[in-house]
């Protein structure tokens, strides 16, 4: 199947484009990007204009940021294109129920990704904890926003989410692999001053779980949850990709490179199946974060 990659930034480039190159499933067709490019596919600069001229393409897969997002994903819908999302899927969780209904009324797929759930280690997580109780819970989610995400002050704009850019994927994980669901009961958020979005968070969830979400760590990152359950202690670390039970490692590696892979693998049976899937539980309890939350202003941050 044809498809076009709308974005050509950093993510696209680390993962999106590996992906679709080793895909059985995907044909990438065209891209639509401002400056970027990809040798030996066809480019435009503007999405309207790929839209009218390829009409082969059948399926869009989108790596804008968030705000801008929701214009560009409505025309992919009206003009009947499948369209995969990048997390989080959009900049309101308003926004992502509109397009929802839309692709339902067009008869289309939608796919919101969450890539982290396919770590190589979460279903086997899932399925440990399937049973038992959770009695505590630890989540530290740790990374270097200079390493990540470059120079690229959008993130801490209105609507950016800061830490919650890489504070979802743990949420994604944790709505994936708890066998009841979690509720938030508090948040601190923490913004730099000359920022409107938060650089640090710490959150506190129902079943006793706790959150620690930082986007200064330098050095090695830090990836990890923690769970005490009434059957033994569960650890997923590297982001879902090495599972621990009782403090042995019983499967996964340090891998994350076939996260996105599996995504493009899901977007491809969805489609064939005339079936969508946008379940938004991490965006939900992101956005609890933003209702609950306290605002602590903390120290300028420059990239």
């Amino acid at each position: 199947m044809k498809l076009a990659l709308v974005g050509i930034g950093k993510i696209a480039l680390d993962q999106h484009l590996p992906a679709l190159k080793s895909s059985p499933d995907w044909d990438l067709a065209a891209t639509v990007s401002r400056r970027g490019t990809v040798d030996g596919v066809e480019a435009f600069t503007d999405l309207t204009t790929m839209l009218e001229a390829r009409s082969d393409i059948g399926a869009v897969s989108l790596c804008l940021p968030p705000v801008p997002r929701f214009d560009a994903a409505q025309a992919v819908l009206r003009a009947g294109r499948h369209l995969m999302l990048e997390k989080p899927p959009g900049a309101t969780l308003a926004e992502v129920h509109a397009l929802c209904n839309l692709a339902r009324a067009q008869g289309v797929t939608i796919y919101a990704t969450w890539h982290s759930r396919m770590a190589m280690a979460v279903g086997a997580a899932r399925d440990w904890l399937a049973g038992r109780t959770v009695q505590e819970g630890r989540i530290t989610w740790r990374e270097d926003v200079r390493k990540w995400h470059p120079g690229q002050d959008w993130i801490f704009e209105a609507g950016g989410m800061g830490v919650f850019d890489p504070g979802i994927n743990a949420l994604s994980i944790l709505t994936e692999i708890l066998p009841q669901p979690v509720r938030l009961l508090s948040a601190d958020l923490d913004y730099p001053a000359n920022r409107q979005a938060p650089i640090a968070a710490r959150l506190q969830f129902s079943q006793n779980i706790a959150a620690d979400f930082d986007f200064r760590q330098q050095g090695p990152q830090t990836w990890d949850m923690e769970f005490r359950t009434d059957g033994g202690r569960m650890a997923l670390r590297m982001g879902g990709n090495r599972l621990e039970i009782d403090g042995r490692p019983v499967q996964g590696g340090d891998d994350i490179m076939g996260e996105y892979p599996a995504l493009y693998a899901r977007m491809a049976a969805l489609v064939a199946a005339g079936e969508s899937d946008a379940d938004l539980a991490p965006m939900v309890l992101v956005a609890d974060a933003f209702t609950l939350g306290r605002r602590n202003i903390v120290a300028d941050f420059h990239f």
